[in-house]
């Protein structure tokens, strides 16, 4: 379909003052202590651990695993393969893969309208983590959530790694103590952790109000470079919400995505099929063009 894309002006209505949610605040608060105390425990190979588990949590786990493969379905993989990737996702304490995916899929359904979890519209903090401070979230909610991930419930293994997706990081936190102290532990939990909150937090906050726009979207999506840097691709926003299905999101060779390269290596591996993709568009040219694209999920 082509022509001019209208873009929704209308303001969500602001959520109502929700009591903190102090259970998941102070959990997240005691991680942004580690944080700081990371600092006083420095080491480089406990720098190189938290980086490579960035990688692994951030890139395998949160891009590839939970956003492109899960939520959006944007090419098929063998099932061991989706449950190693969902595996790191639950890694990255960003809940399990049901809540996740869920959340993000009501995200595309009603971006910047009423029933979007974290639209800027409705104030910068609300979208970054006032959602998660003021919100109902203990990450493991499943019931309330199968509705909208109806792929994912039938699954036994995505319905136990949901509920239980703290679990792998009592197992790290033990490794990596066993291996190099509490620096290990602050550098590889904590400011790992720390940083790859706020940083998908960005996707949903600063993407959404800083950046440029090569599609007229029907929503304040921007392609935004440092948060790219930050999520390993997903900072190209725009594009992404032009063409939510498509596994590749920096569309100009500029535009650096890692977690596409990472989804090309599986692909040469044998490991991941029937990849979904969005062109470079032409001058003019509406970015829903390819309808197959435009699909969620």
């Amino acid at each position: 379909m082509r022509g001019e894309t209208t873009i929704n002006t209308a303001r969500p209505a602001r959520p109502a003052k929700n009591p903190i949610n102090w259970p998941m605040t102070l959990f997240m608060f005691s991680f942004h202590v580690g944080a700081v105390l990371a600092i006083f425990n420095f080491s480089w190979p406990a720098l190189g651990t938290a980086v490579l588990l960035w990688w692994i949590t951030g890139s395998l786990g949160i891009g590839i695993g939970y956003h492109r493969l899960l939520t959006h379905r944007g090419f098929k993989t063998p099932k061991y393969v989706e449950y190693f990737l969902t595996f790191c996702g639950a890694l990255a304490l960003e809940g399990g893969p049901i809540a996740w995916v869920a959340t993000h899929r009501l995200h595309h359904a009603n971006v910047e309208r009423d029933g979007d979890p974290h639209s800027p519209r409705r104030g910068f903090w609300w979208s970054h983590m006032g959602w998660i401070v003021n919100g109902q979230s203990d990450h493991r909610e499943v019931e309330s959530k199968t509705s909208h991930v109806p792929d994912l419930a039938k699954d036994t293994f995505h319905l136990w790694i949901s509920r239980w997706n703290f679990i792998p990081q009592i197992f790290l936190f033990a490794i990596l103590y066993w291996v190099g102290g509490w620096p290990f532990v602050l550098w590889g939990i904590c400011v790992r952790v720390v940083f790859s909150w706020h940083a998908t937090c960005f996707v949903n906050s600063a993407a959404h109000v800083w950046g440029s726009r090569r599609f007229e979207t029907n929503d304040d999506s921007r392609n935004n470079w440092w948060v790219a840097l930050m999520t390993f691709g997903e900072g190209w926003h725009n594009n992404h919400h032009a063409h939510p299905a498509s596994v590749r999101h920096g569309l100009a060779w500029y535009e650096i995505d890692i977690n596409w390269i990472g989804i090309r290596a599986l692909e040469k591996l044998g490991l991941a099929t029937r990849l979904r993709l969005a062109g470079m568009p032409k001058r003019g040219e509406s970015p829903d063009r390819d309808e197959s694209l435009n699909e969620a999920a």
